[in-house]
């Protein structure tokens, strides 16, 4: 696509309470040929980063478990499995994922292996995500996670079997995008299913 398919003719912020909400109107030359004005809100969200801890020698894997409000409007409870994550807020993407692995789950990790970047939900946010995954040892747990209290968080720390964590996705128990996809990274690239070779 050439540069000038596209081009943005007004931005309009419609709130700043948390992350900008802006209407956006834009100007797209369609394949036919013609002109079109598309007017869409969309939410400008900072970027972020996301690991999925998992042990080798025990086929496990450590989630955390806490409340997202979109989900419970979206009529789930509300009660998320998921592999620690946050906003880069400035940060190295693997920086950050290790930041929040040791703030989320109390695991001291080393190093983060990438996986996957990729848009969270294009037609409606400006959010790009890093996906990373990273082997941690039982023995190296230096607190209780939990994430931050003064920013709100209150996160239990789940470690499950790798092939039970699998197995949640196909009934439902696993719903986060993000965690699905590392999930299925991890067993395609490292741990295999349970009698494979990986």
């Amino acid at each position: 696509m050439s540069d000038d398919t596209v081009r943005i003719v007004r931005e309009e912020i419609l709130s700043d309470h948390f992350l900008p909400l802006k209407n956006v109107t834009y100007m797209q030359r369609r394949r036919d040929g013609e002109l079109q004005v598309q007017s869409h809100e969309i939410y400008d969200n900072a970027d972020g980063a996301a690991v999925l801890l998992y042990n080798r020698a025990h086929r496990s894997v450590v989630l955390t478990r806490q409340f997202r409000l979109g989900a419970r409007l979206g009529g789930h409870d509300g009660f998320l499995l998921e592999a620690a994550a946050g906003m880069l807020d400035g940060a190295d993407p693997a920086e950050r994922a290790l930041a929040e692995a040791r703030e989320e789950t109390g695991y001291a990790i080393d190093a983060v292996q990438p996986a996957l970047q990729l848009y969270v939900s294009p037609g409606a946010t400006t959010e790009r995500l890093h996906l990373f995954v990273a082997e941690y040892e039982r023995d190296r747990k230096c607190g209780d996670g939990g994430g931050k209290r003064e920013e709100g968080e209150d996160i239990d720390v789940v470690e499950l079997d790798f092939d039970d964590a699998l197995a949640m996705i196909t009934t439902g128990d696993i719903v986060d995008a993000k965690t699905v996809l590392l999930l299925l990274h991890l067993e395609r690239t490292v741990l295999g299913r349970h009698g494979e070779a990986s």
